[in-house]
């Protein structure tokens, strides 16, 4: 067994630094060259070690030559939260429009999306404004309506809007009927009511019955529509169900004066229409002096009697007015009559205002 032999005074003081404070060897002989520990850690130095400098005959041997303060810890910016996320998100999306909600979903990991501010389209990406198109999607939602009356019958159009057969017209179409019949774009037949009628904006709403899986319209915004845009007509003239017009939007806000007198609604001439006041002028037989004016979209697509309470429609295949009065040329028989590119429209979002209204009873009840 071997001891360890320590004489008085040996090592009676610890050395608060090691022998060689540069190396970290406590144990390594004490050079008499260098000089003594600072009072004070030197800067720099830090409880993990010394940063050690390459040695070269050209360097004193001081501690300062030998240690280098040790880089500071990279202070790491303070995460702002997904408020300042967003905000970027925001910037960027003012930039780029469309990718704005694949950006919020990418960036936040949330499914979220924002709602477009454009106009519904019914037709498939590359058909905007294609006729054949716009046909074949609306059709089925548009239908013949046919009234009886005390003095006879008369023929319109309407546009569906429920599945189960709430339909649209104009309310000079069914004004003073017994009975309605419908008859869809498949030739099925229906049994119609009258829900609610305003005469005021020459609406009214008819409800179907024992109706199911009907297809409904896609209701536009007739705020956004411009003069010159692309238009397309589908209503039932002459009781040609089904009939498929176009052109453009003419004019807007034109005021459209007509009759609110049932007996005058009932003037449906061979070759001329519904009776109607625009610009100081009468067409189609005398108003009566019970009338009512709205704003109206001008069209020069073709319309007929029988377009009365059809579809006006965009070119994305969104319903933007209802047909409701027409200009055909005097004349004495109806094969000298025809469109001459002068009809009007019920904006949609006066028929969407006016809808709870309908729904009630209307503004006549």
């Amino acid at each position: 067994m071997t001891e360890s032999i320590r004489r008085d005074g040996e090592y009676e003081t610890p050395n608060p630094y090691p022998a060689n404070p540069y190396q970290g060897n406590p144990v390594s002989p004490v050079n008499p060259e260098w000089p003594p520990p600072p009072a004070h850690r030197p800067a720099g130095v830090h409880d993990g070690g010394t940063a050690l400098l390459p040695r070269t005959p050209e360097t004193p041997e001081t501690p300062e030559a030998f240690a280098r303060p040790a880089p500071e810890p990279r202070k790491r910016a303070k995460a702002k939260g997904p408020f300042a996320l967003l905000a970027a998100v925001a910037i960027v999306a003012a930039a780029i429009g469309g990718g704005t909600a694949y950006g919020i979903q990418e960036l936040t990991g949330k499914n979220e999306t924002v709602a477009s501010s454009t106009t519904t389209s019914v037709v498939p990406t590359g058909k905007t404004g294609d006729v054949a198109t716009i046909a074949a999607a609306v059709s089925p939602s548009v239908v013949e309506v046919s009234a009886t009356l005390n003095g006879g019958a008369s023929t319109g159009s309407g546009v569906i809007i429920s599945s189960d057969g709430e339909i649209v017209t104009n309310n000079h179409v069914i004004a003073g009927a017994s009975s309605i019949k419908v008859t869809t774009s498949d030739g099925t037949s229906y049994t119609a009511k009258v829900v609610g009628t305003d005469s005021k904006k020459d609406l009214a709403l008819i409800k179907l019955e024992n109706a199911s899986g009907l297809k409904a319209a896609t209701l536009g915004d007739s705020d956004g529509v411009q003069v010159g845009d692309t238009v397309v007509a589908i209503g039932s003239p002459e009781g040609l169900t089904g009939t498929v017009t176009s052109g453009i939007v003419s004019a807007l806000d034109r005021d459209v004066t007509v009759s609110t007198d049932e007996s005058q609604q009932q003037q449906q001439q061979g070759g001329g229409g519904w009776p109607f006041e625009f610009g100081g002028r009468e067409f189609n037989g005398d108003t009566g002096s019970s009338t009512t004016t709205y704003k109206a979209i001008q069209t020069d697509a073709s319309l007929n009697p029988g377009n009365s309470g059809g579809a006006l429609i965009d070119a994305n295949g969104n319903i933007i007015g209802i047909n409701s009065a027409m200009y055909s040329a005097a004349a004495e028989s109806s094969s000298d009559a025809g469109s001459v590119g002068l009809g009007f429209a019920i904006p949609i979002n006066t028929v969407k205002a006016d809808l709870a209204t309908l729904r009630a009873g209307g503004s006549d009840s």
